[in-house]
């Protein structure tokens, strides 16, 4: 076992299983020399495939071996050279190819069978040897990935980790500059800036803290990365309001640890309701507030003039 493996351990999963591929592949190349097939040994899925007789689309023979329509395409071309395939047009369809073995391909079928059942044989003593069905733990793999992605696993413990660093506080005075320059910075880059964003921003504790609302902000290690605001309506109704992340922490579930705190914040502060105001060409932010729980509401009166949208959670 290279040292690499060695130290890196299931890490290096793929980098092995690659690598055990390709010596595979060098040794079938000897062992189709040995049987006199002439085939390259990446050819095998397709003409395998084939071996009946049957005729085939290049679509259905990509799917079959889960390979891409480009890389089906470029084997058959190179095996109609090699004149091991031929074209067909569908009958009753014109549009649509089929490949199917030529006569000289039908030729090797008989040393190619008896390479096959060889093979299958030293394949299946080698996995007896093995103290673990490697074949079984292949197919329990695949079908874990099938399930969940790979990068959709290591992005769920990715942002378990981040999450774990992220505090979500009640917003003091040495916040409101983050407070406030986090929103400028998500307004401007999406739309202008607008009185009503001025007044709160310039202002927090007499626009939102001194009226009964709350500030609540992300913090990760020394930094704040995110906030949002509770705008006081009545005893009853508040408004979630300047929901800010850094662009480097966006997809992190930040905002999603901000919208939960602040309706849990709303509840304690007697809140039987929340609003928000938006708009329709925030699909990311859209799709949170639907994962909190908000739904479209008739709109009301918004001083924002990019509100098209306005949405509500009842607590």
């Amino acid at each position: 076992m290279l040292e690499m493996y060695r130290q890196a351990g299931p890490l290096a999963l793929g980098s092995r299983l690659r690598q055990l591929g390709e010596a595979l592949l060098d040794e079938a190349s000897r062992v189709n020399q040995l049987y006199q097939t002439g085939l390259d040994p990446k050819w095998f899925p397709v003409f395998f495939m084939l071996r009946s007789g049957q005729c085939l689309s290049i679509s259905v023979l990509a799917e079959a071996i889960g390979h891409s329509h480009a890389s089906v395409s470029k084997i058959v071309k190179e095996m109609v050279a090699a004149e091991l395939l031929q074209n067909l047009k569908l009958p009753g369809d014109g549009r649509v190819n089929q490949v199917c073995l030529t006569d000289s391909a039908k030729k090797i079928l008989p040393a190619f069978e008896q390479q096959n059942e060889d093979a299958e044989v030293v394949v299946e003593n080698m996995l007896a040897q093995c103290s673990d069905d490697l074949w079984q733990a292949i197919s329990e793999f695949e079908s874990l990935l099938e399930q969940q992605s790979f990068h959709d696993r290591v992005r769920q413990r990715f942002m378990e980790r981040e999450q774990g660093k992220i505090a979500i506080v009640d917003a003091r005075k040495s916040h409101f500059k983050a407070f406030k320059e986090l929103n400028y910075t998500w307004i401007e880059k999406h739309f202008e800036v607008e009185d009503s964003d001025r007044r709160m921003l310039e202002a927090p504790q007499e626009y939102v803290l001194d009226k009964g609302g709350a500030i609540l902000m992300a913090d990760y290690e020394d930094r704040s990365i995110g906030t949002c605001a509770l705008l006081k309506s009545d005893d009853e109704t508040f408004e979630l309001a300047k929901m800010a992340v850094a662009d480097e922490f966006k997809g992190r579930g930040v905002g999603f640890l901000l919208g939960e705190a602040a309706l849990k914040r709303a509840k304690e502060l007697g809140g039987q309701r929340v609003f928000l105001d938006s708009n329709t060409t925030l699909q990311p932010a859209i799709n949170l507030y639907r994962k909190l729980g908000f739904k479209r509401m008739d709109a009301e009166p918004s001083p924002y003039a990019r509100c098209n949208i306005q949405m509500e959670v009842l607590l």
